[in-house]
Formats: C-alpha cells, structure tokens, sequence
C-alpha cells in the first residue's frame, strides 16, 4: 500500500494569500485523485515532499528536515501566476505519510546503545515507500520534484527511477559531502554508496565538495573509481560566476546529457541545514546552476536537508530553486 498522503486544491487553500487582481501559483497549481491520474496529466512536473528527518539523526546530523515542505509550499504556493511562471506545468501531488514513522523515531531513546541502528532501520522503511510513489511518476512520464527530507531519500529515488527505466541511471549531486559513508545501515550519509552498490546508479557527479569534510578513504574510493568525477569547492571559491558555469558543465558532460538532479542545501552559503556552512556556493549562483541543468534531460530534482526556523528564509529560497527550475527558457 503506498505510503502517500493525496493533495486536492481544498487541502492547500489556507496557505495561499489571495489578492484580488492578482493570481497566485497555488490557485492554478494541478491535482490529481489518485496517482493512476499521473498518466493523464498534461502537465511534465510532479511535486512531492517528504516531511523526515530520521536519515539525518541516524547520520548523526543537526534534524529539523522535516518541517521544510510545510515552510517551502507556503512560499512556493504564493508566488505569482504570470508569463514568467506556468503553474498548469506542474501536478502538486501530495507528501510521502512519515507520521508514523517519525514518532517510532521520537520514541527511542538516545541512551539506548543501538539509537542510530534502530533509526536505519526506520529509514529503510522509508526508502521503500519513496521508491514506490517515485516509481509510479516516472512510469507516467513525469519529471518528479522533491522536497526533503534527508538526503537518505536519494537511495530510494534513484532506486525508483532506475527500475522504471530499467537502467542504472547517473546523478549529479551538488554538495559539500559525498554521501558515500560505508554500508553500515541507512541514513543520509550512505544513499549514494547503497545505490552504487545494488548498480542502480552508474556515473555520480559530486560538485562544491568541500576539502574539510571529506575523509581520505572516499578521496581514495572516489580516485579509484571511473564512474565518479568530483568538484572541490576550493576549486570554485575564487572564480566569477560565469567561470562556475563552466566548471558546473564539465560536471554535467561527465553524465552524458542525462541525470537525476541532487542538490543538498548544506552547499548554500548561510542557509540554516543539516550541516550548515558558512563557506558556500551563494543562491544566486545556484539559480544559474538550475537554469543551466533544465537544459538537459532531467529524470527528478531533489532538493534536501534544509532546516527551517522562524529565523530562515528557507521557503523562498527553494521556492526560487524550483520556480527556476520548471521556467521554460526565456
């Protein structure tokens, strides 16, 4: 049974602020009644959240993931309606139901010696539920968005996406961490070695990698491994933003035109995530970033590990990030 909780228009009409004269995003946005609709919709983009962070506190990281979809719809759902922005390209789907699993993961105590197993094991059942719904958007066609969530999310996406298009897929990850942790059990730093491991993902991109944070044995695994190229962000610190659009596409080219689109928050100057850093790529460059990967054949955009509070503006930034992204080329 799919783990999916189904939006209609009725559901999201109190986050959006109506002004009379003007049209907002979320009240031309499409619905479907069930996700068997997908293969109807005109639409090419279908949105989905997954409001977790049990993948971050397994990986021992700062949680708060999980209220992201909430703050990023208020945003996203408000933007205007113009010639510029084309909601009816777009299906709001709904959110993956991590309720459950979110209290099993408040239940345990973190004295207990097995604390961290006892999380992978939850994310492990996570994983399954976003294959699932994720599967069922690319069988309909569609270009699947998500909103996170830990980057734990990655393994079932990909996985998702290769076994609808029977093929390892590659994936470009703009990040300041690899997220190719050994296999210890599952939490957002490991995703990538799992899908690696089970030949899901074939060739993986890693750019903004930050030298602080990256162990010698990944060094060592990514230096021997020809299906992995990497982007230190030291490399890009001093360039204009012209010269990391050329940088970012040598990323790109090493995938062959085509790839699902990871992009970990933690990368983004000052914005409060998971590992937030206070040496990043700024949000303005990373709104280039997406103009220029919506010129390639994109399988899924996963946007993750941002953790909102009253303080972030979080919302509006991934709400820029995926109006972005969806825009058609001016």
């Amino acid at each position: 049974m799919i783990s999916l909780n189904l939006y209609s228009q009725n559901d999201v009409k109190n986050y959006i602020q109506t002004r009379v004269g003007e049209s907002k995003f979320g009240e031309k946005i499409q619905f479907v009644s069930s996700i068997s609709e997908l293969h109807n919709a005109t639409a090419k983009y279908v949105l989905l959240g997954i409001p977790e962070d049990v993948g971050i506190r397994a990986n021992r990281g700062k949680s708060g993931a999980a209220k992201t979809w909430n703050v990023f719809l208020n945003a996203f759902l408000n933007i205007q309606t113009n010639r510029y922005n084309r909601p009816e390209q777009l299906v709001l789907l709904g959110e993956v139901d991590c309720r459950a699993w979110m209290q099993k993961a408040d239940s345990i105590s973190k004295s207990d010696d097995a604390y961290y197993e006892k999380l992978g094991e939850i994310v492990t059942q996570i994983d399954k539920a976003v294959e699932e719904i994720v599967e069922a958007i690319v069988l309909a066609g569609k270009i699947t968005i998500v909103i996170g969530g830990g980057h734990n999310n990655a393994y079932g996406i990909i996985k998702a996406c290769s076994k609808a298009l029977q093929t390892p897929i590659n994936v470009a990850n703009i990040d300041a961490h690899t997220d190719l942790r050994p296999m210890e059990f599952r939490h957002s730093g490991n995703g990538f070695t799992y899908a690696l491991a089970e030949n899901y993902l074939d060739r993986y991109s890693i750019f903004g990698l930050h030298k602080n944070y990256t162990p010698e044995s990944i060094f060592e695994l990514m230096d021997a491994n020809k299906k992995i190229k990497y982007h230190l962000f030291e490399d890009c610190l001093h360039l204009t933003s012209l010269d990391k659009l050329v940088k970012m596409k040598t990323s790109l080219d090493f995938l062959k035109g085509q790839f699902g689109m990871e992009l970990d928050c933690d990368v983004i100057h000052n914005i409060n995530a998971s590992a937030v850093t206070p040496s990043g790529f700024s949000l303005n460059v990373m709104r280039s970033f997406m103009k220029l990967i919506r010129k390639h054949k994109i399988h899924y955009l996963h946007i993750c590990e941002a953790a909102p509070n009253e303080h972030t503006l979080i919302g509006k930034t991934l709400s820029y990030l995926v109006s972005d992204f969806i825009r058609e080329d001016e």
